[in-house]
């Protein structure tokens, strides 16, 4: 059985039924997707038990891969399997994620340790990308997978059609990575120059370089972004936008 059963009670209860109106489902049990939105530094800070929402987002993140692969492979006939991963990859990345968890103000129902509500979290990707993860783990619990595929084709469909046309989010650090192994059998090379601000609002510099020339500093509010930056400032030098 799942091991968080609770009566979500009082003014949480009314803003995630006010949430889960305007984000197109609707939950028989409640608290699960309460707990969905239950990030890992409250439960460190207040639950002995560390009860949070890793668990659904392990179950979201399987479901949602089934549900895209599904349908990569219907409407993506004539491509080869190498094109439909590629294209899943990019459909269910951490940017195209984070995005949706914004359109669906996921941001504004999290609950957060106080640490990670000081340095920023509702606006990490990471965090963002992983609640809805979890809520679609969660849904996927409480109304079964048909249910699940169908709010999950809701807010992916766009995505697919975007990457489709070429118009998405890139991973420029993975085509770039791709580029330069495919030319010149060797890999970008990063470096962090420096971080700049305060310990909750850091600013990360990044530099790449390619075959001896260096490409940067880029900025980022972590090295991930940063680095993602620099491939792409790369990527437009090269002349392969």
């Amino acid at each position: 059985m799942f091991p968080f059963r609770q009566t979500t009670a009082g003014d949480r209860k009314q803003s995630l039924i006010t949430f889960q109106k305007q984000a197109g489902f609707h939950f028989k049990d409640i608290s699960l997707l309460d707990l969905a939105l239950h990030h890992r530094s409250f439960s460190n800070e207040q639950n002995k038990n560390r009860i949070n929402n890793e668990r659904l987002e392990f179950l979201g993140d399987a479901v949602l891969g089934m549900a895209v692969a599904a349908q990569l492979y219907e409407c993506m006939w004539d491509r080869q399997e190498g094109d439909l991963a590629k294209t899943k990859s990019v459909v269910v990345s951490e940017e195209t994620l984070s995005s949706i968890a914004l359109d669906l103000h996921v941001n504004e129902y999290l609950i957060l340790g106080k640490g990670e509500e000081m340095s920023g979290g509702r606006t990490k990707k990471a965090i963002l990308a992983d609640a809805v993860e979890a809520i679609i783990g969660a849904l996927y619990l409480d109304s079964g997978y048909r249910t699940t595929e169908q709010f999950v084709l809701m807010i992916m469909d766009p995505q697919i059609e975007l990457v489709l046309q070429n118009r998405h989010h890139k991973d420029y650090k993975t085509l770039l990575q791709e580029h330069i192994q495919k030319q010149f059998k060797t890999v970008p090379k990063y470096s962090l120059v420096k971080k700049t601000g305060p310990d909750h609002d850091r600013t990360f510099w990044v530099t790449v370089n390619v075959f001896g020339k260096e490409y940067g500093p880029e900025s980022g509010k972590n090295k991930k972004e940063a680095e993602q930056a620099a491939a792409k400032s790369a990527w437009i030098s090269l002349g392969l936008e």
